[in-house]
């Protein structure tokens, strides 16, 4: 199946979410991250199920929220089944017009920062493609914040909860520099709203690897195609990626995790 509407898959991975909770060494990374208990919580990142999985699909349709076309949900002897992805943490990724409407993004889908990825990607999207009913995830992109003149674009959903929670300014993540697809319509809603400028803040080492390269060669392009201003953050290499350096920044500053 194809993805269902927004607003429908936000009901179901909201129900979904709320059978969850988020375990105590989760919660301490996420706060070691440099997030508050606050954002954890406004966020809503959850453990990933690992006992009770096969009940969860009943479980969720028995509240009248509609399984087909949510990714990560697919039908295995005639009865709805869920993806089932190793230990981490679900993390919601959330689009802008959630925000406009009612203050909170839609939940369009949902990434998992593994524990113990089995290959060098930690970061994995919940998809059931190539499954009985399934459906595939999309390389949706996510939205912290709320839109000002100039925003930020990152790589990663939590990489931009996390330097929101710094800045206070509204984060762009794409989930990849080679993954722009839905750039476009976000792009086009910033414009109309009046969006002028766009900052860039990837990991440092992209300016060391080819690939990721012409991946931002084509994304400046992207950005200069709808007129917006644009330039790249540069921060202390000793960090990888913005929201390290924000960190240490604000722990060097007498700043206390919460």
């Amino acid at each position: 199946f194809p993805p269902t509407d927004v607003v429908t898959r936000d009901e179901t991975y909201s129900g979904l979410f709320e059978t969850l909770s988020l375990s105590d060494d989760h919660y301490n990374n996420l706060i070691e991250r440099g997030l508050r208990q606050i954002d954890i919580e406004k966020n809503g990142y959850v453990t990933t199920p690992i006992i009770g999985i096969k009940k969860i699909p009943s479980d969720l349709r028995h509240q009248g929220l509609d399984l087909t076309g949510v990714p990560g949900f697919f039908k295995k002897d005639n009865a709805w089944s869920m993806i089932q992805m190793g230990r981490g943490i679900y993390i919601p990724v959330r689009d802008l017009s959630g925000i406009l409407e009612r203050d909170k993004g839609y939940i369009q889908g949902v990434q998992v920062r593994l524990d113990n990825p089995t290959h060098s990607n930690k970061y994995m999207w919940l998809s059931s493609r190539d499954y009985e009913s399934g459906c595939g995830a999309e390389t949706w992109c996510h939205f912290a914040g709320y839109p000002e003149e100039t925003v930020y674009l990152t790589e990663g959903p939590l990489k931009a909860d996390i330097i929101y929670r710094f800045i206070n300014k509204p984060v762009i993540a794409v989930p990849g520099v080679n993954a722009l697809k839905h750039l476009d319509p976000l792009f086009e809603d910033l414009k109309r709203l009046g969006v002028k400028k766009i900052r860039t803040a990837f990991d440092m080492d992209f300016k060391t690897n080819p690939h990721v390269q012409k991946g931002y060669t084509k994304l400046i392009e992207k950005i200069a195609s709808y007129g917006f201003e644009y330039d790249m953050l540069t921060w202390d290499e000793n960090y990888k990626g913005y929201d390290d350096y924000l960190l240490h920044v604000y722990l060097e500053n007498g700043g206390k995790l919460d």
